[in-house]
């Protein structure tokens, strides 16, 4: 980025903007023990706030482009972050005071802070007067995968050295994120978002009649499913096949799959220049299939760990590059078909950890069988992925 680039405060901004995602989505999944232990949340209760966060997400996916439309992509983005910061801060506060109705009501506001990044950062990014586009995508989106590391790294430092007790100080301290992007964009210009006619967005079934759009959204649910079938279990596989602590399980599951990630999105945006995207794209999945055959069929717990890292780096670039193939196939999109694909990736991120949970409690508790199901959804990648070869 040139330094002189009025610009690149915008994508500094839009960088960190994918930090603050991962905060709000990583950071309270670590404090659902707590929560049952201090407010006596049960399970089901714990199950149904996170399909409450989903849901809250891919209502967000679909709306928010109208209200975009009126406000402006500036106010948006600032009030994503405050929203994000809200949510968090009042996150302990709640909590004490009503308990899980608190934690609720916590998580309606980060959640919708986070639909709002996830539909505003892509298209603004997209729209900044970039060269190379596709690295740029592919940068932008490695931000989460090393915003997830951070919160999963440095969170379980925290708690190691001053325990879980005081989780609300570091609940505060995550809370410094989304204030520091907020005052970032609204110092940062932001350019003007291309194909809205009229200002207002472009209608959802404008899309869906298009074939090139249903087979990209094919494949953002399936790189979506693949993804979180694999980081959600991550942390309970390690620890059921090695037999570490949780805080061990963390590092060793999780982490590992946030850092892969991350270095598949890195590695496509340095080489962006020389790779072809469809190509790349098709050859993550492949590699993202050889990862889930790795861990649930070797019998050794080490080698299906590793496997989880290939599915990290194997996925990594199938979220970004579905956007970046919509914005090139489909220049007329506008937010809409940021907004649209990203609902398909949130439905994947909700279905593809459910099926492998429902599938291990089927098989007597079988992690790595359940895990192993998933290997449907890169499957489906590969065959989008081919489609739209086909199609082009």
């Amino acid at each position: 980025m040139n330094r002189q680039d009025p610009y690149r405060k915008t994508l500094v901004a839009a960088f960190v903007g994918y930090i603050v995602q991962a905060t709000v989505c990583i950071f309270p999944p670590l404090l659902f023990v707590t929560f049952r232990r201090d407010y006596g949340v049960t399970l089901s209760q714990i199950s149904l706030l996170v399909t409450l966060t989903f849901a809250i997400q891919l209502v967000g996916d679909l709306t928010m482009p109208r209200l975009i439309a009126r406000i402006g992509a500036k106010a948006g983005i600032v009030a994503a972050n405050l929203l994000a910061l809200a949510g968090l801060v009042l996150l302990p506060v709640l909590a004490d005071a009503f308990g899980y109705g608190g934690i609720v009501a916590a998580a309606m506001l980060y959640s919708c802070g986070a639909s709002l990044i996830e539909v505003l950062v892509s298209p603004i990014v997209e729209a900044c007067p970039t060269k190379n586009k596709e690295g740029v995508m592919s940068l932008l989106h490695s931000f989460f995968a090393w915003g997830c590391a951070l919160v999963i790294g440095l969170s379980t430092a925290y708690f190691a050295a001053f325990g879980i007790g005081s989780w609300k100080l570091l609940t505060m301290l995550w809370a410094i994120v989304p204030l520091a992007d907020s005052a970032l964009f609204f110092a940062a210009p932001i350019p003007a978002m291309n194909a809205e006619s009229g200002g207002k967005p472009v209608p959802i079934r404008r899309l869906l009649k298009n074939g090139s759009m249903l087979l990209l959204m094919a494949v953002m649910i399936a790189g979506g499913a693949a993804e979180l079938a694999v980081s959600q279990w991550a942390s309970a596989f390690a620890e059921a096949g090695l037999g570490v602590s949780k805080a061990t399980g963390d590092l060793l599951g999780p982490l590992l799959f946030a850092l892969l990630m991350g270095a598949g999105r890195l590695v496509y945006a340095l080489g962006s220049k020389r790779l072809k995207l469809e190509r790349f794209m098709l050859f993550s999945a492949l590699l993202c299939i050889a990862g889930y055959l790795m861990i649930g069929l070797s019998p050794l717990p080490t080698v299906s760990l590793l496997g989880c890292g290939v599915v990290g780096f194997g996925c990594a670039v199938l979220w970004p590059g579905s956007l970046s193939m919509g914005a090139k196939l489909l220049p007329w999109g506008g937010t809409t078909l940021f907004s649209l694909l990203a609902c398909c990736g949130d439905i994947g991120c909700s279905t593809g950890p459910t099926l492998v949970g429902l599938v291990s409690d089927r098989l007597s508790e079988n992690l790595q069988l359940g895990i192993l199901c998933g290997v449907i959804y890169p499957i489906i990648a590969v065959a989008a992925l081919l489609g739209l070869r086909k199609k082009q």
